[in-house]
Parts: structure tokens; sequence; C-alpha cells
């Protein structure tokens, strides 16, 4: 596994703590990381998706809810709702990375923690994020 998706992974499941308790942001990242050594890129890109989805989550969301026709961010399943919450702030705020990366690696954690249905849920949701990523001026 890369480092990017070991950051990924590792930013899911904070946010996923986040999501379903009452813990902060520190003692969820304590919770994840108490038996893992991340090298420090790793932690770093961890945080840095931890942050900004934290700071930006009431933007992010209401563009979920804008691509996911008919579709309360609340009535999604939590794993599927903070990988597309992952995707959307790197779709918005990481225009170094390609777009098709962001959707494979999302798809790839959305199937290794979520339900046979939810890659195509993801997968269609991000593939219409795509027309928010600003241009470099």
């Amino acid at each position: 596994m890369g480092g990017r998706r070991q950051s990924r992974e590792t930013a899911l499941q904070v946010l996923y703590l986040l999501d379903i308790t009452s813990l902060s942001v520190d003692e969820a990242l304590i919770a994840v990381n108490q038996n893992i050594e991340a090298p420090p890129k790793v932690a770093e890109f961890s945080k840095t998706i931890i942050d900004g989805v934290v700071e930006q989550r009431t933007r992010l969301d209401e563009l979920i809810t804008r691509y996911a026709e008919n579709w309360e961010i609340a009535r999604m399943a939590a794993i599927d709702r903070n990988v597309l919450r992952i995707g959307t702030f790197e779709i918005i705020n990481h225009p170094e990375t390609p777009i098709s990366v962001i959707i494979d690696e999302a798809l790839e954690i959305v199937k290794t923690y979520s339900t046979e249905d939810s890659g195509k849920f993801v997968n269609g949701i991000l593939d219409k994020m795509k027309s928010e990523r600003r241009t470099k001026p």
C-alpha cells in the first residue's frame, strides 16, 4: 500500500470516529494511531486531510448533497459519507492530484471498508464533482 493510500485510510478512520462519537480530533488521532508508527509524510498528509475536512465540513457536505441527487448526507452510510468528504476535499483543494487518482483511491477504500454497492454510489458522486475543480489562474 502506498503512503497516500495509508494517509487516506488513516484519515477515514479518524473522520469516522469523529462522525459517530463525541471524541475530539486529538482523541480520535490517538485512538487510530496508538499501534501505528506512520512515516512523517503519511502522518502529515493524513493530518492535512483530517484538518481540511473538519474545517470545511459544511461546505463539503453541501457539495456532496448537491451531487447526490435525492440523498441526504445524514442518511448515507458513515463510511461512504466520509470517503466522499475526503474525495471532495481533495478535488477542491489538491489540484496537483489528478481527479482520476482521487476517485480510484476513494473506490478502493470504499470497496475495502463499506458495502458492495458503495463503489458505484461514491464513483457516481465524485465523477459529477469533477466540475468543482478550479484550474490554476
